[in-house]
């Protein structure tokens, strides 16, 4: 075997695709009716039937193909050409994030929230002092 040629580990893939869409294995398992130890193998499988897989496949929301072509290298030139900064500069460029809301108007909100749970939590106290 060449050091070219990668095996076409099925369940390394699966295991990536399942990380990489913040899934334990406890999930995936839940979600096929299966135990945590049943992923475990699969995981740890070179090859797995076309029923299993359509299955898995399923439960992680993407396709067999998807699996079966799945490939690190490919989803971080995704990831490295599909980069918006605005400006359309090099990689290398920082990018700033600009929320859609003044974060000093969510803690005044908070604030006031904050208050008006304290100003009903002393009218209840009140209340049931009253009562007795």
């Amino acid at each position: 075997m060449s050091t070219l040629a990668k095996p076409n580990h099925i369940g390394r893939k699966i295991s990536r695709i399942r990380e990489l869409r913040d899934m334990k294995q406890e999930a995936l398992a839940q979600a096929l009716g299966t135990n945590q130890q049943a992923v475990s193998i699969i995981e740890n499988s070179e090859t797995i039937d076309e029923d299993k897989l359509a299955e898995i496949a399923k439960v992680l929301g993407v396709t067999v193909e998807g699996i079966k072509n799945f490939s690190e290298e490919a989803i971080f030139n995704i990831i490295g050409n599909t980069i918006n900064n605005n400006d359309n500069a090099s990689m290398n460029s920082n990018i700033q994030y600009q929320p859609t809301f003044n974060p000093l108007d969510k803690v005044i909100e908070l604030y006031e929230r904050l208050v008006q749970v304290e100003r009903e939590k002393i009218e209840y106290l009140e209340k049931f002092i009253k009562e007795k």
